[in-house]
């Protein structure tokens, strides 16, 4: 049996178990509505973090803690990126991941920065709280250190949450003798997956969302809190918390259907639902049309480093007038 594109599930090549009057949407939903999606969302993120990356390495003399929560964001989102022009080929094409190795390196990749750009997004709304807090940002998790040793942390944590995932997608392959890659949604092994799944959506997903909306809700309350004692209108901090509050409301839209389609999915399969097989593809079609919309995070990301400070956002904009007055000169020279 030929091996499915990464993000692929087990039903969609396995048209005999579906009943005669069921229509495979699967197929068309992959080839029409996946590889598009990808290919887009690469076309407009992948430029974006890059720019981001390069403008954080070589534009900004002087990091502070936000800044390291951002860069590790960006490298992220920008890993995660480049996985997607290989799905949208493959898709596009009705090809099939023939690398095992692609198939576990692929799914990783997706799921690390899945759960990586949630938590530092908790970190950048922790910073932005404190900022307000104590302005001459004497706090210890203020410091650049601190930071840098958060943001190990996180990525260990990350890798300990998708450890499980990984042996599941090996032990997958090899009950398939390393000829299928299937989604997380589609795998089979020896532990729950739908107990796994749950418990990735609590720990990745469902805490760290609460910490985004509590970091929100006391960035609102200090605000207040100074308006009332400045008796003024308009307040200089006002920019952190319509960062803080936009990456809730973000997550929230986006990451939402994603959870819940998932556990629904892998729900579905289990012998003890007994549901029917059109209801299955059905199922899996929704669950299909969440995943692009959770990938989207990696798009937007980068509104939100221009949303972050204005040094940042003055030092990318002066180097890049720069280089194209240096462009034009050289082209009108030649």
């Amino acid at each position: 049996m030929a091996a499915l594109p990464a993000h692929a599930n087990s039903n969609s090549s396995n048209k005999s178990t579906m009943a005669p009057n069921c229509p495979d949407v699967v197929g068309g939903l992959a080839k029409y509505y996946l590889s598009p999606s990808y290919g887009i969302e690469f076309s407009i993120g992948f430029p974006g973090n890059l720019l981001v990356v390069l403008g954080y390495v070589f534009c900004l003399p002087e990091w502070q803690s936000y800044n390291i929560y951002l860069f590790n964001l960006a490298v992220s989102d920008l890993i995660f990126l480049c996985t997607l022009p290989r799905l949208s080929y493959l898709y596009a094409n009705n090809q099939s991941e023939n690398s095992p190795y692609a198939c576990v390196i692929n799914r990783y990749v997706l799921h690390v920065n899945l759960y990586s750009s949630i938590l530092f997004m908790v970190w950048l709304s922790m910073d932005r709280f404190l900022v307000i807090k104590h302005p001459t940002r004497n706090h210890y998790l203020l410091r650049r250190r601190t930071a840098q040793i958060v943001t190990g942390l996180s990525w260990l944590a990350v890798n300990v949450e998708v450890a499980p995932m990984i042996a599941l997608m090996i032990q997958d392959l090899q009950r398939h003798n390393m000829t299928r890659c299937m989604d997380f949604a589609s795998l089979e092994g020896d532990i729950s997956v739908l107990g796994y799944s749950l418990g990735l959506t609590v720990t990745g997903y469902i805490l760290p969302l609460v910490g985004l909306c509590v970091f929100s809700h006391q960035i609102a309350h200090l605000l207040r809190a100074q308006d009332r004692a400045l008796q003024r209108r308009t307040s200089p901090y006002k920019r952190p918390l319509r960062v803080a509050v936009s990456a809730a409301v973000m997550f929230l839209v986006l990451y939402t259907p994603y959870h819940v389609l998932r556990n629904v999915r892998i729900a579905s399969l289990q012998p003890w639902a007994g549901l029917p097989s059109c209801t299955k593809m059905y199922i899996e079609s929704m669950y299909i049309l969440s995943r692009p919309l959770a990938f989207l995070h990696s798009v937007i990301n980068p509104v939100f480093y221009f949303l972050m400070g204005d040094k940042f956002r003055e030092l990318l904009l002066s180097n890049l007038r720069k280089l194209i007055r240096k462009t034009e000169r050289q082209r009108e020279q030649a």
